[in-house]
This record gives C-alpha cells, sequence and structure tokens, in this order.
C-alpha cells in the first residue's frame, strides 16, 4: 500500500517537462483542462489510499469498543442508574485481569477445570465450547506448537498452491486405511484465519517454507500484502537500496 502511495505521489509532483519526455518530439502536447483533471484525479486517489486504512481502523476499534462496552452495559445501568461509555470496558478489563489472574494459582485452577468438565458435559454447549477451546490454544499459546512449519500444498487443485500450516501426523485410524505417509496441514482463509480446511497430504507433497509461523499468519490476514523482507524481490526491499547515490559532481569520476 506504501508502495501504491509512493508511486502516485511521484506522478503527481513530478513537473511536466519530466514527465513528457518520454512522449517523443512528435507528440502534441495535452491541454490545460486534461492536466488539471488528471491531477485532480491523482490528488483524489492518493487521498483515498492515505484515507483508507485510517477510516478502516478507526471502524474497527469503535465495532470493538461498543462489543467489549456492551458486556457489562447492564450490569452499568443498574449501578448508575444510566448508561455510561467506558464504564463497560472498565469493568470487562478487571474482570478479565482477576481471571487471569485466579486461573494462575492453584485453587483457581481447579475452579476452571471444574467449570470447563460441567460446559464438556451440556450437549450443544460443549460443542461449540471444545472448538472455541481448540482455536484459541493453535491461535494464542505459542508453547504447545500448535502450527510447526509453514509450508505450501497444491490446492483446490494441481499447479495452484496454497500456504498452509503443519499440524501433526495423522492418526493411526487414518494412517492404516491410506498408503504413504499422511500429515495434517491446515489451510486457513483470508482474512480471518481462524477458519479454513484441514487437510490430510502425503508427506511427500508438501513444499516446506523457511518462514516462520508469525509471518505467514501474518501474510493470510493482510491477503499477500505483508509479504516478509526476505522474501521480496531485490528490487522492492528498499527504494534507497535501489536508487544510484548522487555523485559528488557531473564530471567528478572522469579523472
Amino acid at each position: 500500500m506504501l508502495q501504491v502511495y509512493l508511486r502516485v505521489s511521484r506522478n503527481i509532483y513530478q513537473p511536466d517537462a519530466v514527465r513528457s519526455r518520454g512522449r517523443g518530439r512528435g507528440a502534441k502536447p495535452r491541454k490545460g483542462g486534461q492536466v488539471h483533471l488528471k491531477r485532480i484525479r491523482n490528488y483524489f486517489v492518493t487521498g483515498l489510499i492515505v484515507l483508507f486504512p485510517v477510516i478502516i481502523t478507526w471502524e474497527v476499534l469503535v465495532w470493538l469498543f461498543h462489543i467489549v462496552d456492551g458486556l457489562l452495559a447492564g450490569l452499568v445501568t443498574q449501578l448508575f442508574g444510566h448508561p455510561v461509555p467506558g464504564v463497560g470496558l472498565g469493568f470487562t478489563a478487571l474482570t478479565v485481569f482477576f481471571v487471569g489472574l485466579l486461573a494462575t494459582n492453584l485453587f483457581g485452577r481447579r475452579l476452571i477445570d471444574y467449570g470447563e468438565t460441567l460446559m464438556r458435559r451440556v450437549p450443544i454447549v460443549r460443542s461449540i465450547y471444545i472448538t472455541m477451546k481448540q482455536i484459541t490454544d493453535a491461535f494464542v499459546r505459542q508453547e504447545q506448537a500448535a502450527f510447526s512449519r509453514v509450508c505450501l500444498v497444491e490446492y483446490p487443485r494441481k499447479g495452484i498452491y496454497s500456504l498452509g500450516f503443519l499440524t501433526s501426523p495423522a492418526s493411526r485410524d487414518i494412517q492404516k486405511r491410506v498408503r504413504g505417509r499422511l500429515v495434517g496441514v491446515f489451510v486457513p482463509t483470508t482474512p480471518n484465519p481462524t477458519s479454513g480446511f484441514l487437510l490430510y497430504v502425503p508427506e511427500t507433497d508438501v513444499v516446506y517454507l523457511e518462514m516462520p509461523v508469525q509471518d505467514g499468519l501474518k501474510l493470510v490476514i493482510s491477503g499477500g500484502v505483508a509479504v516478509p523482507d526476505e522474501a521480496r524481490p531485490p528490487e522492492r526491499r528498499s527504494t534507497a537500496a535501489t536508487e544510484p547515490k548522487a555523485s559528488g559532481g557531473e564530471g567528478g569520476g572522469g579523472r
């Protein structure tokens, strides 16, 4: 996104004389009205490029604020007699803090385990809770190494590669019914990596990458925009690295 902005800005602020060099001697000069319309269009596009991520970030933050602040909105209304924006967010943060504090000691751990046991026994709640628990463990608890490596698999057909994360080898029940060694590969969706597809792929068909898991998640969430620096082409890593350095003078190197 920044590279697109710089490219557009460079086109805007470049003098007309410089831009007209590549037109040729026989090219007709542009009319003044066309030049002004093009500049106005370029200014408008540049403004959109700059403001779009800012507006989206602000809207997401406001949306999250209303969700978190509304979790305890009923309690705040009962305490103060009327809704108070921001107080529900503070109460929610304190609740999360005390739950984390409770989960770090022995008594709190036993209490949480007892609550999890009760939730696992309720038919409908059990399926929802177990699914969300596994997703949380996969994306938050990095010490469990839920995703060991980043890889490529040919999916959904031959010749098209999808970015995936190696999870674990196939279970014995699956392995004894097929030929060859299978490994589990989670192929996430963009931009929400919490959903996706679990594929059991022959280990010989998996292309392993040296990319860290964190960079792989960033690549998925950004839709391929946040490319790691080591994976970028040399001409796109740094603009300063590719541009030639200015010499001391026009004839300084001719001696």
